[in-house]
């Protein structure tokens, strides 16, 4: 009797849960999936860049079959702020003075160097574009080391132990700053005087804006905080004696997180030489998963991981503010690197094939940084990189680097560009549905735009309201390698696809 009683109780409790479920859904007490904006509440004027780097491989040389397409990609990006490293893998395309002068006699050759610059420039600078120039690697002869440093007579030859020593041979930093003034007269001046008075010309003239101090110092010569600051501003000095416009980038560090001595020491101006300018400072982030990690989880650790490197930047923030605020920043390397990447110098490592979905998120990750980047004020997000390929890690590619053809990375980075820039406001944006993300701006001409990205990869379905009628331009695995696709809505319900990152303009 007690059994029967229990049963016909539970019975009873478990018709009342689903009459009030059955009734809730019937009534619409569920969570409607909804973004709401206050088109009246600006949160932050933005003054945020998107923008990418460019750094030298060989795949960029005159001649190589992605060379054209590449560059005219570059080109039609229209970027500001754009960063470009001739970096240390390949020796013979970043260092023009490869051998350290003797007997009255330099070793000054800008033949590998010159091309690769001379139509970086042209589709950037020459277009009335800003630039960052970062001639990262420092001639390997100017440190100490217990033997010299050979390097393959291949230019084309990955080579990753360059740079090698941390003290320098000539502790008065004349050599380390005079080369880099060199470098900059050779580029803005028309050349420059060598070590023994002899002339060198290029007939370049090229606008250059910014002048970055080095790459990822933290690990590149294993630079300490005052080492740095010491050279930074030695080379500073020297470049100023030839072009006194010039506005410097300083630190590039790899690991912000980790760093934190840095930013409190070189943007300290107590430590630095009086007058030496302190314009810009840069660190990077990369989202890095693990080596047995299936794209299906990559998904969680890219954002999981943006989300912690945007607790970093607010931490560098407190810093800078208080100690230098006049000082600009600019994230220059932001993407992803996959797992396999981390093998490419070990003997008979074979890349693995990348999934197309991959693009995807990383480029929806870069545009969920680009806009929280714009919340927290950082003056420019720099997309890495335009081109990687098998040997220097080909998962930050913007491009496929056997055609030449944009992914998914580039087209989310051209329709932030195309959408978003300097001037526009940040207005309070509600969104209630889960893994999606969503910032509204509202844009300098008067425009009313909506940034969506979907953070997973599945099918994403919410309503915006007076979204009828209004335009929307996405990038998703269905337009995969092609520019951003164009609907116009005829409803205020959005379905963003898995991974997609979308801009909706309303009717004005």
């Amino acid at each position: 009797m007690r059994k029967i009683r229990t049963l016909n109780l539970l019975a009873l409790v478990v018709l009342c849960f689903s009459s009030t479920f059955l009734s809730q859904r019937l009534i619409g007490a569920e969570p409607a999936k909804k973004i709401e904006v206050n088109w009246e509440k600006v949160e932050r004027v933005s003054q945020t860049t998107p923008t990418l780097q460019v750094v030298v491989n060989p795949p960029l040389r005159r001649g190589s079959t992605i060379h054209d397409p590449v560059f005219t990609a570059l080109r039609n990006l229209e970027c500001d702020y754009v960063r470009y490293v001739p970096w240390l893998p390949y020796p013979r395309l970043a260092v023009a003075e490869l051998e350290p002068p003797h007997d009255n006699k330099s070793s000054w050759d800008f033949s590998l160097i010159d091309p690769m610059t001379e139509d970086f420039l042209n589709a950037t600078a020459a277009q009335g574009h800003s630039v960052i120039l970062n001639f990262s690697t420092i001639p390997q002869w100017m440190f100490r080391t217990e033997k010299p440093v050979t390097y393959p007579s291949d230019p084309d030859q990955v080579f990753w132990d360059y740079t090698q020593g941390t003290e320098l041979r000539d502790p008065s930093m004349r050599e380390l700053s005079y080369y880099y003034a060199r470098l900059v007269s050779w580029y803005t001046r028309g050349g420059f005087v060598d070590e023994f008075g002899k002339r060198h010309d290029s007939g370049h003239h090229f606008k250059v804006d910014y002048w970055e101090v080095w790459n990822e110092v933290d690990f590149e010569h294993s630079m300490t905080p005052e080492q740095y600051t010491a050279r930074y501003d030695a080379v500073v000095e020297a470049i100023r004696a030839v072009a006194p416009e010039m506005k410097f980038v300083g630190l590039a560090l790899a690991a912000p997180s980790k760093a934190p001595r840095f930013f409190e020491y070189f943007l300290d101006p107590k430590h630095h030489k009086p007058g030496i300018p302190l314009d810009m400072i840069s660190y990077h982030f990369y989202a890095t998963p693990g080596p047995d990690q299936t794209p299906e989880v990559q998904q969680f650790t890219f954002f999981e991981q943006a989300d912690h490197f945007l607790d970093v930047v607010r931490f560098i923030e407190s810093i800078r503010q208080r100690l230098s605020p006049h000082t600009r920043t600019t994230i220059d390397e932001i993407g992803s690197i996959d797992a396999d990447d981390g093998a490419q110098g070990e003997p008979g490592h074979v890349t693995q094939p990348i999934p197309n979905s991959y693009w995807n998120l990383s480029g929806a990750m870069y545009a969920y940084l680009f806009a929280e980047l714009a919340r927290q004020g950082i003056d420019v997000a720099g997309e890495s990189q335009l081109v990687g390929y098998p040997t220097q890690f080909p998962s930050v590619s913007m491009v496929d680097w056997n055609t030449g053809q944009p992914n998914a990375r580039y087209w989310v980075l051209k329709l932030i560009h195309d959408n978003f820039g300097l001037g526009d406001k940040l207005v309070v944006t509600r969104n209630s549905t889960p893994f999606v993300y969503a910032q509204a701006f509202l844009t300098r001409d008067g425009r009313r735009k909506i940034l969506l990205i979907n953070q997973r990869d599945r099918m994403a379905e919410f309503s915006l309201p007076g979204a009828t009628g209004a335009q929307e331009q996405y990038v998703d695995q269905t337009t995969a390698f092609q520019p951003p696709a164009t609907a116009q809505l005829s409803g205020d319900t959005i379905t963003l696809r898995g991974l997609g990152v979308a801009v909706v303009t309303l009717p004005r």
